[in-house]
């Protein structure tokens, strides 16, 4: 058990994201408007695939008469698959290219029990109607720069009946990147909370956790522009220009692959992803 409280450890998690956004703040090339616009086809997956674990982990969980709330949802990584296991599935998403991404998924496999609602947490529970609105609240790779994360993480346990649901890894997905930040930026990329901060949390609040671990895929991306695409969004850097030819550089020796194989990092982000739950207070 942590011996710190519940609020030390929210001002920490808060400083760190401050932290990280300031860098961003200082160094980006591009306007933050819909950040994942440029990227929102990469977050796309077939709800019908089969052999991934952390899936199977969340099918696990799920009963025949569940509502799952499925909170940051993007492009229904994990809320289509989930809607055919489901009475329904609430997908919330703030993002303009995400929610069209995740409406194009939708209506290409004929999910009919799927909702979505735009607008960011915790602000949109207000407009889902009296809590609790679903038997399962989750979040899948959410959270990790929410600077408030005591009310969002409230609002989490508001919204569910029966169990909450999150689903992070040991470090960001953001992470891939940072190897690059000191060849484009000149500086150490501040490391975002992640799973074992969130752990540390939640049982500073009294609650009673349980992570199943699972393997964290090696992700890859059908070309070296895919790759660069992906990356290049967690630099802020123009496509084209002289730190963007920097990364493009730096990148063509930690690449490995061929456009028939895949492409990916040569030393990817280490650790697991976890699938995190609790259940809410009574």
């Amino acid at each position: 058990m942590t011996t710190a409280t519940a609020d030390t450890l929210e001002d920490a998690w808060a400083e760190r994201v401050r932290a990280n956004r300031e860098q961003v703040d200082k160094v980006r090339e591009v306007p933050d408007r819909d950040f994942y616009a440029p990227v929102s086809s990469l977050f796309v997956a077939d709800p019908r695939r089969t052999g991934e674990e952390a899936l199977d982990a969340l099918i696990d969980l799920a009963e025949p008469e569940d509502r799952w709330l499925d909170v940051g949802a993007g492009a229904g990584r994990y809320a289509l698959p989930l809607a055919a296991h489901v009475a329904e599935v609430i997908a919330v998403e703030p993002s303009v290219s995400m929610r069209n991404a995740l409406r194009t998924g939708k209506e290409e496999h004929g999910v009919d029990n799927l909702r979505i609602v735009a607008g960011a947490w915790p602000a949109a529970l207000a407009g889902l109607g009296r809590p609790p609105v679903a038997e399962v609240a989750l979040i899948a790779h959410v959270g990790y720069d929410i600077e408030e994360i005591g009310p969002f993480i409230d609002a989490l346990e508001r919204a569910a009946s029966r169990l909450c649901v999150a689903m992070l890894t040991d470090q960001s997905p953001a992470s891939a990147a940072d190897p690059f930040w000191p060849v484009v930026h000149g500086m150490e990329r501040v490391p975002l909370p992640a799973m074992p901060e969130l752990v540390e949390l939640l049982r500073a609040k009294g609650r009673s956790t349980e992570v199943r671990r699972v393997a964290r895929p090696q992700r890859t991306f059908d070309s070296f522009d895919g790759l660069a695409t992906f990356l290049r969004r967690q630099l802020w850097v123009e496509e084209n220009g002289v730190k963007d030819l920097r990364f493009q550089a730096a990148l063509r020796d930690m690449a490995r692959g061929r456009d028939d194989d895949g492409w990916t990092l040569a030393s990817p982000p280490v650790g697991q992803v976890g699938i995190l739950t609790w259940n809410p207070p009574a």
